[in-house]
C-alpha cells in the first residue's frame, strides 16, 4: 500500500502540466483558424472591391480615375464615409485605361500592397496580401451609336 501512495505523490503535478499543454495547443489552433477566416474574408472583400471599381468604370465612361478609386475604397464615387476595409486607401488602388471609350478598349483596376493586420500576432503583426486586379472591356450600356 505504501508503494502506491508514493507513486501518486510523484505524479501530483502531471495533470496540471497536461492541461497546460492541451489548452495551449487548443488555443493556438482556435486563434489560427480565426485569423485564417479573417484573412479569407479580407481576400474576398478586396477581390470584390476591384471588381466593383472596374464595373463602375465600364458603366460610367466619363468617370475619372479618382471617382473609380473612391468606389473601390468607399463604395461611392464621392469618397464619403468609412473605407470598406481597414488600411484600404486610394493610394494603393491603380486605375489603367487602355484605348477606353464607348464600346472600345479596357479598364483595369488593381489593389496592390494591402497590409493585412493580425488581431492576434501569432505570425507577426501584418502580411502583404497579393495584388488584386480586374480588367473589363468597355461596353455600350444600352447606348445606340448614331450610324445604326
Amino acid at each position: 500500500m505504501l508503494r502506491i501512495k508514493n507513486c501518486r505523490n510523484n505524479e501530483r503535478g502531471a495533470t496540471l502540466v497536461e492541461f497546460a499543454i492541451g489548452v495551449t495547443v487548443f488555443a493556438t489552433a482556435m486563434f489560427a483558424v480565426m485569423e485564417f477566416g479573417r484573412a479569407l474574408w479580407v481576400h474576398n472583400a478586396l477581390t470584390d472591391a476591384a471588381r466593383r471599381g472596374a464595373r463602375y468604370a465600364t458603366l460610367h465612361t466619363q468617370a475619372d480615375a479618382g471617382s473609380v478609386k473612391n468606389v473601390v475604397v468607399y463604395g461611392n464615387p464621392e469618397g464619403s464615409g468609412q473605407p470598406m476595409l481597414n488600411n484600404l486607401s486610394t493610394g494603393i488602388v491603380n486605375v489603367d485605361y487602355d484605348n477606353f471609350g464607348l464600346n472600345d478598349g479596357t479598364v483595369s483596376v488593381s489593389i496592390d500592397e494591402y497590409q493585412f493586420q493580425f488581431v492576434i500576432p501569432i505570425f507577426g503583426t501584418s502580411i502583404t496580401m497579393p495584388s488584386y486586379k480586374t480588367t473589363l472591356t468597355a461596353e455600350s450600356a444600352g447606348l445606340l451609336p448614331a450610324n445604326v
